[in-house]
C-alpha cells in the first residue's frame, strides 16, 4: 500500500471534515492531526515518517500488534462468504456461534458463577448501555422492577455513550449532556497513592475502600439498586490498581445484599493482566462481562457482554422478548476475526507471557522508574502501567492542575518517538502483548528519555 501523502492536504481535509473524538476542535484545527499512515508490530508511523513505539496499542487494544495478514485474511475470506447478515428474525451466522461457543470454553467459571452466552454489540459503550438494559429487565422478570440503581465509582470509565457516559465517574463528561442519567450514582475509586491515609497500609486502605460500596447501598436502599460496575484494573482513569484487599470485600458486600456485579473489561480481557479475562486474576464473581478492544486486536469494530449463568437462566427461563439489539450484532467478519485473533494469541501463548516471565520482566523495569526524581509511583499489573509525576518525591507533593505536566510529558514522548498517554499527572501505557525484551528495554529507554526532557523543562519553568 502506498503510505506517502500530502501531510498538509490531508490536515486541511482533516479540519474541513473529520470532526474528531474528545477533541477540542479550534485548537485541532490550529495545530493540525498528526497522520498515521502505516504500521508493523509494535510501531506506527506518521505521515512525515517518524517512527513511534506505540506503548498505548493503538487505544488498548491491539493486543497482537499490527501488520497481522491473518487477520486481514479471515475478514476478505469472510466478506466473500458472507460479508453481512443480521441476527434478528430467528437468524444467525456461523462465526458469531463459533465465537460465542469459542468465549464460553475461554471464560473460567469462578464459584457457582460460569459464563454459557453472549450477547454482542460493536463497541464497548454499546455493550455497556446493553448491561444497563438487560439488569433492569433481570430484575423486571424477578418482580423487582424498582431495582434499578446502578452504582459505579469516580473516574471510572464505561464509554461516551448516554449510558456508558452516565456509568462511568468522569467528571468532564458529566458536565456535558446532563448525566449521569437517573439511577446511576458513585463511589470514591480506590486508588491509595492520593485516598490512603497517612499510616494506613495499601491492604487496610483496600478493605475502606469496598466498605464505601456498602455504604452507598444502604444509603440508597438495598430494595433499589441493581448492581455494582467496575473495571478490574481502571484503564483511561490512569491506570488505578486497587489493592489486593478491595475485590474480595466488593464480592461480599455484594454477595451480602444480593445485587449483581458487572465486570467491565473493554481493557482488561484477552491477555492485558496476564488472562482471558481479568476477574480470574483478581478471583472475583461477575455476572455480567462487558468485552470489546481486544477481543480483535482493533482490526475491526466488536464488543459485547458474557452473561452470566445467574442472568442468563432467568431471561431464557422468564421468556418474553428482549427489546434491545444493534444492526451489527453479531457481525460475521467482526465474529470471524475474532475467532483468528484468538487463535494468534493461544497458539503464540501471549496470555501465558504476559503471566509469565514476560510480564514479570516487563514489572522488573518499570518498577525502576520509582529511582526517577519526577516519579511518585509507578506499577503495573500485566501489561498496563501507570506512574504519577510528583513535585515533590519525599512530601508525594502533586502539581497544580494548570501546570500540565502530563501534557508536558507527552509532547516529550511524541517528539523522542513514544506513544504513551497523559491522564492529567498520571502518564500511563498498555503496551502489545507481542513485545520481546529487547522492545521492552527499548520503550524504558524512550521513557527515561521522556521523563528526564521534562524535569529539564519543569525546572525552567520554576516548576520543580
Amino acid at each position: 500500500m502506498n503510505t506517502v501523502v500530502d501531510t498538509k492536504l490531508i490536515q486541511a481535509l482533516d479540519s474541513a471534515h473529520f470532526l474528531h473524538p474528545f477533541t477540542d476542535f479550534k485548537d485541532l484545527n490550529d495545530r493540525g492531526a498528526r497522520v498515521i499512515t502505516k504500521a508493523e508490530g509494535v510501531y506506527v508511523w506518521d505521515s512525515e515518517g517518524k517512527r513511534m513505539l506505540d506503548a498505548m496499542s493503538g487505544l488498548w487494544c491491539v493486543n497482537v500488534g499490527y501488520g497481522r495478514k491473518e487477520l486481514a485474511d479471515a475478514a476478505y475470506q469472510q466478506m466473500m462468504a458472507l460479508p453481512y447478515y443480521n441476527s434478528f428474525f430467528q437468524t444467525t451466522n456461523v462465526p458469531a456461534v463459533q465465537l460465542a461457543a469459542k468465549l464460553a470454553s475461554l471464560a473460567p467459571k469462578v464459584g457457582d458463577r460460569s459464563f454459557k452466552h453472549v450477547f454482542y454489540s460493536s463497541s464497548g459503550s454499546e455493550s455497556n448501555d446493553s448491561n444497563v438494559r438487560m439488569v433492569r429487565r433481570y430484575w423486571d422478570l424477578l418482580g423487582q422492577p424498582e431495582r434499578k440503581v446502578i452504582i459505579s465509582r469516580n473516574n471510572a470509565y464505561h464509554g461516551s455513550t448516554m449510558a456508558g457516559a452516565s456509568l462511568g465517574g468522569m467528571s468532564g463528561m458529566h458536565a456535558q449532556g446532563d448525566l449521569p442519567i437517573p439511577n446511576i450514582t458513585h463511589i470514591e475509586q480506590p486508588y491509595y497513592f492520593e485516598n490512603g491515609k497517612p499510616g494506613e497500609t495499601a491492604e487496610e486502605f483496600g478493605v475502606r475502600a469496598a466498605g464505601w460500596l456498602e455504604e452507598k447501598i444502604l444509603a440508597v436502599g438495598v430494595d433499589k439498586v441493581a448492581a455494582f460496575i467496575a473495571e478490574p484494573v481502571q484503564g483511561a482513569g490512569g491506570v488505578i490498581i486497587p489493592p489486593s484487599t478491595y475485590w474480595p470485600e466488593i464480592q461480599r458486600i455484594v454477595d451480602k445484599y444480593g445485587i449483581l456485579l458487572i465486570s467491565d473489561e473493554v481493557i482488561c480481557a484477552f491477555g492485558r493482566l496476564g488472562h482471558w479475562f481479568g476477574y480470574e486474576k483478581f478471583g472475583y464473581k461477575p455476572d455480567l462481562v462487558t468485552f470489546a478492544k481486544g477481543i480483535t486486536s482493533g482490526y475491526i469494530p466488536l464488543g459485547g457482554v458474557m452473561v452470566g449463568n445467574r442472568v442468563a437462566e432467568v431471561l431464557i427461563e422468564k421468556g418474553g422478548e428482549f427489546n434491545h439489539g444493534y444492526t451489527y450484532s453479531g457481525h460475521p467478519v467482526a465474529c470471524a476475526v475474532a475467532l483468528a485473533n484468538i487463535e494468534i494469541m493461544e497458539r503464540e501463548h501471549l496470555v501465558e507471557g504476559v503471566r509469565g516471565e514476560l510480564g514479570a520482566y516487563f514489572a522488573k523495569r518499570y518498577a525502576e522508574l520509582n529511582a526517577h526524581p519526577l516519579v511518585g509511583a509507578a506499577e503495573t499489573c500485566g501489561f498496563v502501567g501507570g506512574l504519577v509525576l510528583v513535585k515533590n518525591k519525599q512530601t508525594k507533593e502533586r502539581f497544580k492542575e494548570e501546570d500540565a505536566v502530563g501534557m508536558v510529558c507527552r509532547a516529550h514522548c511524541f517528539n523522542n518517538g513514544l506513544i504513551m498517554r497523559a491522564v492529567g499527572d498520571r502518564m500511563i501505557i498498555a503496551p502489545p502483548l507481542v513485545m520481546t525484551h529487547a522492545d521492552i528495554d527499548a520503550l524504558m529507554d524512550l521513557i527515561h528519555m521522556a521523563l528526564d526532557k521534562t524535569l529539564v523543562e519543569l525546572k525552567a519553568k520554576g516548576l520543580v
